[in-house]
């Protein structure tokens, strides 16, 4: 009981919480495999490593600040646009990070855009990328907010750090001058270095009327679309067949 005590005591120092936890269950696997002292060990720290990798795994999907969880195995492939469809393996493999280009997903309400962006975010998030995910209209008040507090530049830097960066929604409210400008620099931070996915309702014709400024818009859609996937997500509503089907049975 005394050595019970004291291993549990010492992996909590140690902070080993997978060996404190099953300590007792691999003492008994030990002695019924007649493991050697190597053997055990290695039992001991695969349990451990295991535990560590699944933890910061979770750990990358919560700082990522999904609004909620939605993984590519749960999207329902044949309501997708058939650009989407025809580019989605292509997609899951996550070059594109790995090559710092952008994937844009324009198209309009419902067809699955902000599904497809969580769910390869986080995928990235699983395969050890880090990852942001952000309303576009809560991260220009974001952004002014840090001006005013004189932190904008520290956002600046850990914005540019991130593997992959989701603006969603981009394209439901209009910004002023200044939230315009600073969306445009904190982006072209990224432009060639990280890879961004955009979700938006608007085709690049129509940006100028977010950003105002036609000179601003055209540079920011060069930065954006350079060497990037661009995905039509044009299609059928699935909120609206399923609102159609809820109807039907109601």
């Amino acid at each position: 009981m005394k050595q019970h005590t004291q291993i549990a005591e010492l992996t909590k120092a140690l902070r080993l919480p997978a060996i404190r936890r099953d300590y007792a269950r691999f003492i008994d696997e030990a002695n019924r495999d007649n493991m050697d002292y190597a053997a055990f060990l290695t039992l001991l720290l695969n349990a451990e490593h295991e535990q560590r990798i699944k933890n910061c795994r979770l750990s990358r999907i919560r700082q990522a600040k999904f609004p909620y969880k939605k993984h590519l195995e749960d999207l329902d492939i044949n309501h997708l646009p058939e650009n989407a469809r025809s580019k989605l393996a292509a997609l899951k493999s996550l070059q594109f990070i790995e090559n710092k280009q952008n994937v844009i997903l324009a198209g309009n309400p419902g067809t699955g855009k902000t599904h497809l962006a969580i769910g390869l975010g986080i995928k990235a998030c699983l395969e050890g990328y880090k990852v942001l995910f952000a309303n576009v209209a809560s991260l220009i008040t974001q952004l002014k907010e840090s001006r005013s507090e004189r932190v904008l530049r520290r956002m600046e830097n850990n914005f540019e750090k991130y593997d992959l960066v989701i603006c969603d929604e981009f394209g439901y409210i209009s910004f002023d001058k200044e939230g315009a400008e600073l969306l445009f620099s904190l982006l072209s931070l990224r432009s060639e270095r990280r890879s961004t996915i955009i979700t938006t309702n608007l085709v690049f014709d129509r940006w100028q009327e977010l950003f105002g400024d036609p000179v601003l818009t055209a540079a920011l859609v060069d930065r954006l679309t350079h060497k990037a996937w661009i995905i039509n997500m044009n299609g059928q509503s699935y909120r609206a067949t399923e609102t159609e089907k809820w109807m039907k049975n109601n």
